[in-house]
């Protein structure tokens, strides 16, 4: 297991040996205060540790300070390019800030940058992409390799040591998960920072749940990361979904709802896609004191043995449904009130 330094993001430890966190980002416009604070209760909800905003001026600099007024999780300021943006964003009172300082400029610019986060205690992350590698570092590597990642990211480590300032994570991402895997196992051994695991831009909610489930999975079950972000086209919400997921395969989540569901056969008499996605949409908030399996089997075949095997369990089929706890039949009940009393047992018998 790879030890890392902790840094803390508002109220959430990363590092350190604390729990593996959760990131997304909001796509809303950072100046529209209102859907931007909507979105972010909608990501808390399902679970969301830490919230990035972008910050492409100082319109959506100035909104962050009303969007804190508004919520309770950490909030991380995006910033590229302009030094005046992450001043405002300090002001304003942000958590966390994601900026790469050699794309800032003059000495000066990085110097004033990094004293205001010393002086509110706040960490920055080195965020390396393979689509936007410095051009000497191309040139040297000829492609975005896994190298090259993690010589352009310990380059903006370097500049930030240089000015005494460690409390730093750092990200190598590239859409090539081998390479993003390279990657992180290569910085791994270069430095004891934090690491955020990301694979970029991995695509539509279908294709990007692989890859991300891959490249991200595959790090953690080494020891290797620290907090994750899970980047896919559409709501970010499914981001969080597929994060929470992802840790609680590997068991570095020990609460919440685990379903388990057949794939369906010929043999199907109930409506199983349906009846697995209502119970998800019912029960995906739920915050537990320790894992629950839920099993939803849709055949009277093996659904019977198999939900007996969990927590909870509902075996459907020829109109009606039977729960099981335990091991032991509880009731039966008709098909249409199984996701009314499956999530009554469920929070009759976990929730507090």
């Amino acid at each position: 297991m790879r030890e890392s330094r902790q840094i803390a993001i508002g109220d959430v430890k990363i590092g350190g040996g604390a729990p593996i966190s959760v990131q997304s980002m909001t796509i809303t416009d950072t100046r529209d205060v209102d859907a931007t604070v909507h979105q972010i209760k909608r990501l808390e909800a399902a679970g969301c540790d830490i919230v990035r905003l972008a910050v492409p001026d100082m319109d959506a600099a100035k909104a962050i300070g009303k969007i804190k007024e508004q919520t309770t999780i950490p909030i991380v300021s995006d910033i590229h390019f302009d030094y005046k943006l992450a001043l405002e964003a300090l002001n304003q009172g942000v958590d966390g800030m994601r900026i790469n300082p050699g794309n800032i400029g003059a000495k000066y610019r990085i110097k004033a940058v990094v004293d205001g986060v010393k002086e509110r205690n706040i960490p920055i992350r080195i965020g390396v992409n393979s689509g936007s590698l410095e051009k000497d570092i191309l040139k040297k590597h000829g492609s975005p390799t896994a190298e090259a990642l993690v010589e352009s990211a310990m380059r903006h480590v370097q500049i930030l040591e240089d000015f005494d300032f460690h409390d730093i994570k750092i990200s190598v991402k590239s859409t090539d998960v081998k390479k993003m895997i390279k990657a992180y196992r290569l910085l791994g051994e270069s430095t004891n920072y934090a690491l955020h695991l990301g694979v970029t831009e991995a695509g539509t909610p279908k294709m990007g749940t692989i890859k991300s489930s891959i490249g991200i999975g595959s790090l953690l079950a080494d020891g290797i990361g620290d907090t994750i972000r899970v980047s896919l086209t559409g709501d970010p919400v499914e981001e969080v979904f597929v994060g929470l997921n992802i840790l609680k395969s590997i068991g570095m989540r020990n609460n919440g709802i685990e379903l388990i569901s057949c794939p369906g056969c010929g043999r199907l008499e109930i409506d199983l896609m349906k009846l697995v996605s209502d119970v998800e949409q019912r029960v995906s908030g739920y915050d537990l004191e320790r894992p629950v399996k839920v099993a939803i089997l849709g055949c009277v075949v093996n659904g019977p043995g198999e939900a007996s095997e969990a927590d909870i369990g509902i075996a459907g089929g020829r109109g009606k449904g039977m729960l099981y706890k335990d091991g032991k039949l509880v009731r039966s009940f008709k098909e249409e009130d199984i996701v009314d009393e499956l999530v009554k047992e469920i929070e009759s018998s976990f929730v507090n």
